[in-house]
């Protein structure tokens, strides 16, 4: 299995992510949403199921899938591994927040 790296923003928006559904629905529910969340990052670095460019209008080189309410965006870094470049609501703009999130020190 070909492992991933979250990067700092990524990790960010996880935090964000952790808290707004802790607060909303419960530590729970939030644990088993992050949870469900590496086990997408897993199954994306174990290719188990076809990776989907990123729309050539975002003019970004990457790949995309859905988890519930949340797109998780990644790219394929120089050792192999597989690179989560952020995590995002369906409702936020996508690409002026990908291309800040690509913009963020890594």
């Amino acid at each position: 299995m070909t492992a991933f790296r979250v990067s700092t923003g990524a990790s960010h928006r996880l935090d964000e992510i952790y808290d707004y559904t802790r607060r909303t629905w419960g530590e729970a529910q939030a644990d088993a949403y992050i949870r469900g969340l590496f086990d997408k990052f897993k199954a994306i670095a174990a290719r188990e199921f076809p990776w989907r460019a990123i729309p050539a209008e975002f003019g970004i080189d990457g790949y995309l899938c859905r988890h519930e309410k949340h797109i998780v965006y990644w790219k394929l870094l120089a050792d192999g591994k597989v690179g989560i470049v952020t995590v995002l609501h369906e409702r936020m703009h996508q690409t002026e927040r990908l291309k800040e999130a690509l913009d963020e020190p890594r």
